[in-house]
This record gives structure tokens, sequence and C-alpha cells, in this order.
């Protein structure tokens, strides 16, 4: 294959879908690794609408295509389609990775929770889960699977704080120990002896206030880690940089929640590297 034909009728074919799915970043990320170990294969966006999600998701092994990677509003309506879960999967009770067995059969996946401990472990080599507390600020879909990749890494507490509280506490209440609900108000207070803070919101993101917390309190050999990557740099990194603490980016989920759903429908296991970090941020910077 040549760049000017990269992939063939024969190609294998996966692909995106939202609604909408045209500001989804992994076409450029998984066109990009077809491209570097030279397979006949292609990843496209297909915008679905969610009145027909489930109907388009049972289609799929007619159409021949491999799988899909699920943005929003379809998770949940990919999980209600799918014929076979991973567990976390069911316990999210959200899919993120469609793969078609060769039975025709949907197996469903959510490798969000994959992709955050796989960038947090890339980034902080030394880092472990039972090294201490965690903080999450936020209770949406991300924050519900950071909390069950953590709850599985051996987090010996999980501090969890939202702006609505009664999420927080349906959290709490869904995973059970380690999981503690703190008072958005207290936030702060909360970081006091924690191993690990994450932004789990849309705070800080271009265009969105800044997260407004202070980390007097925070440990200073406390990894802060911001799930925002428009900008890179956001407020709390930068104000984590500044005292010492270190600093995780958002990137580095995004790309490595990618690797499940490419190993399996290309049979290869992706890299994520600087090549990729930087061709990725290429396009975030237009």
């Amino acid at each position: 294959m040549t760049a000017k034909d990269p992939f063939t009728g024969a190609a294998v074919v996966a692909g995106v879908c939202g609604w909408p799915v045209r500001h989804s970043r992994s076409p450029r990320i998984h066109n990009y690794w077809l491209r570097r170990y030279g397979i006949d294969g292609v990843y496209v966006p297909f915008a679905i609408d969610p009145a027909n999600a489930v109907e388009a998701f049972r289609s799929l092994s007619k159409l021949g295509i491999r799988g899909l990677n699920v943005t929003v509003p379809n998770k949940e309506h990919a999980f209600r389609a799918m014929d076979a879960l991973d567990p976390s999967a069911e316990r999210m009770k959200a899919v993120n990775t469609i793969v078609v067995r060769e039975d025709g059969s949907l197996h469903g996946s959510n490798t969000d929770a994959y992709g955050f401990l796989e960038s947090l472990r890339e980034s902080r080599p030394g880092w472990r889960a039972e090294t201490g507390p965690a903080v999450i600020l936020g209770a949406g879909g991300a924050a519900r699977a950071i909390v069950s990749g953590l709850q599985d890494a051996g987090a010996p507490e999980i501090r969890i704080a939202n702006r609505t509280a009664a999420r927080a506490d349906e959290i709490a209440a869904e995973f059970g120990v380690p999981v503690k609900p703190v008072s958005w108000d207290e936030r702060a207070d909360a970081l006091e002896g924690a191993a690990l803070v994450v932004n789990a919101t849309s705070l800080g993101m271009e265009g969105k206030p800044a997260l407004d917390l202070a980390l007097d309190a925070l440990p200073k050999d406390a990894v802060v880690y911001d799930i925002v990557y428009v900008p890179l740099e956001t407020p709390l990194l930068a104000s984590a940089r500044a005292r010492g603490n270190a600093a995780v980016d958002g990137l580095g989920m995004l790309l490595h929640q990618a690797r499940p759903g490419f190993r399996a429908w290309f049979g290869t296991d992706p890299e994520v590297d600087a090549g990729l970090r930087a061709h990725v941020l290429a396009d975030l910077g237009k």
C-alpha cells in the first residue's frame, strides 16, 4: 500500500459513531495507526441518530463492519444492543467499544477505565493505586469509569465530590467501599493526605470556567490528573506544577482507551508514542 492508496476493497472497516460525531478525534488516532502498521483497513465516522442507534448497531454484521467506538449520546443505546458484555461495560451500563464477532454477534466493552489507568502508568511509571487516597471531582460517565478503575486497582479510599451532591452519593452507593462522597464545598479539605487528584468535570475546558480548587492541603508528592485535553495545560495542571506536584493531562486517556478496539478489529496492539501524540495535538491546535 502507498500513501495514495492506503486501503483496498478488502479493507477491514471500523469507525466511531455519535450524534454529532464530527468533533471526534478517533479517526485521526486509528488511521494514524493503520498507516504506521501498514494495515489494509479504514476507520470512518458515522453520524447515528440516537432514535435509530439500537437498530443501526444490530445491522453492523450485515454491513461487514468489524466494529465501532461509541461516543455520546449512544453509549447507553449500545449497551442495550449487545449480545455479550465485558465486566467493565456491565458495571458502567455503557459501551464505548463494539466488536462484531465471527458469528455476527456483538460484544461490548468500556475501555475508559483502561485508558485512564494506562495513561497514568505511562506518565508516572512508579504510580500505584494503593499508595493512598484518591480524590475525584465530578460524577459523570468519566468519573464513574475512573472510580471503577481505581477501585479495581486497589485504591484504599476514593473521595468523590460533585456540584450536585446526589450524583456523588449515587456513585458511592453503587460502588460501595472504598468510595466516599464528599461535599463540593469541602473539596479542598478532601485533598489532605491524598495521593491522586482527578478533575473529571468539564471545568477548565476551552470555553468553560476554570476549576476552583485550592491545592494547599494536597501533599507535594501527590499526582494531579485532569481529563480535559483542550487546552492541554489547564489552570489546575499549571497550579499543580507551580507547587511541585506531578501533573498529567487528559490526552493520554483519549489515546490509550483506543488501543483495545484497534487490537480487536485490526489484529495489532498499537503503541501510544510521541508520534501519535504530536499527530493528534496538531489537530487539537487548529
